[in-house]
């Protein structure tokens, strides 16, 4: 059954370093500072909803200066420790663009507003890039000699392109700027096409460094 999302207009945030959250995507956390454990307290006798935002290093003169664009979710498990952390689980429900830091104490609170994606292509030109996508993602793989894993073969039974992109971006893109390049990007076809291009590009500079290390062991290449 499919649920309606409510998004709240002011919503508590976590601003972390080198990350970008995004819908559908489930992201463990463990709660150990003592404002985040404030924060959790409350979204679990509440809502339990929550943002991560990534940290926007291009700002230097702010204090954890966040990203415009987050992604709110919701807490599906949680465990707490004798220590007073937590172990939690947070599912990923929709962009946000943040409007506004509302308030730092006893933890950040933002103003927000929903986003919605737009497809940016008819059906089928995007369950054709989402074919592709997931074509080069099998390859990139196979070619830096990772084996196939369980996220990865549930990855190709998602068959809606927003949620594939998503999901793989989440899992399988190590560029934290395209990462959040992608977030940001409301236009599926547009997202689908970055990410197979970054993809691609990856494929083309293994097959190179391959060729250039012809046979030498991985720590001899400097030799050939």
């Amino acid at each position: 059954m499919e649920m309606e999302i409510v998004v709240p207009d002011q919503i508590p945030v976590m601003t972390l370093p080198g990350i970008a959250f995004f819908p559908q995507a489930l992201l463990p956390l463990h709660i150990f500072e003592p404002r985040y454990r404030v924060m959790l307290r409350d979204v679990l006798a509440s809502d339990r909803l929550f943002a991560v935002a990534g940290m926007d290093p291009r700002k230097v003169d702010a204090f954890e200066p966040p990203h415009r664009v987050a992604t709110m979710g919701i807490v599906r498990a949680c465990q707490e420790n004798k220590d007073g952390t937590a172990n939690l689980l947070l599912q990923g429900l929709a962009r946000v663009e943040i409007q506004t830091i509302v308030r730092d104490e006893p933890y950040r609170t933002i103003r927000i507003r929903a986003l919605a994606s737009a497809p940016g292509a008819d059906e089928d030109e995007n369950l054709k890039l989402r074919t592709h996508l997931s074509r080069l993602l099998t390859t990139r793989q196979r070619l830096s000699g990772e084996g196939s894993n369980d996220l990865a073969r549930f990855l190709k039974t998602i068959a809606d392109p927003e949620i594939f992109v998503d999901l793989a971006a989440f899992s399988f893109c190590e560029k934290p700027r395209l990462k959040q390049k992608l977030l940001e990007t409301l236009d599926v076809h547009r997202r689908l096409e970055s990410f197979s291009d970054d993809v691609r590009a990856d494929i083309e500079m293994i097959k190179l460094r391959k060729k250039l290390q012809g046979g030498l062991a991985e720590d001899s290449i400097a030799s050939n």
